[in-house]
């Protein structure tokens, strides 16, 4: 299977998550919702929106070069613009920032439906760089 098409981890699998693109320092992570998704109100869980951004900043990082082997977000910010609904399509786009060589900043933009900001995000990741 190609990066593309693969699930990256038994987690991705579980909740829908597809990567759709990849560039150098970039990634873009798809979700759509399910019923057993939502919160009290019925609209997207916030944690599934914050776990999509946390996973589309993640991917991200596996493209910068020298290569990534291990990364671990371990501060996470999200601010909630508005609310996503059950079904519809959520887009993460997320972008590297800074790369050094211990840590990694990237941040992260959300969209619903007509490119309707759901969400922004930004995470430090502490990695491990590939041996070059």
């Amino acid at each position: 299977m190609s990066e593309l098409t693969q699930a990256p981890s038994r987690a991705w699998e579980w909740l829908g998550l597809t990567l759709a693109e990849t560039a150098e320092g970039t990634a873009v992570v798809e979700m759509n919702p399910t019923e057993d998704m939502a919160n009290h109100a019925g609209f997207v869980h916030g944690g599934m929106i914050s776990t999509l951004a946390d996973s589309a900043m993640g991917r991200s990082i596996r493209t910068i070069k020298p290569g990534v082997s291990r990364a671990a977000s371990f501060d996470l910010k999200l601010n909630f613009i508005a609310a996503a609904k059950i079904g519809e399509t959520l887009r993460a786009t997320a972008k590297v920032v800074h790369a050094g060589r211990r840590t990694v900043v990237a941040e992260c933009r959300v969209e619903g439906k007509d490119r309707r900001l759901v969400a922004t995000a930004s995470a430090t990741f502490a990695i491990t760089r590939e041996k070059e």
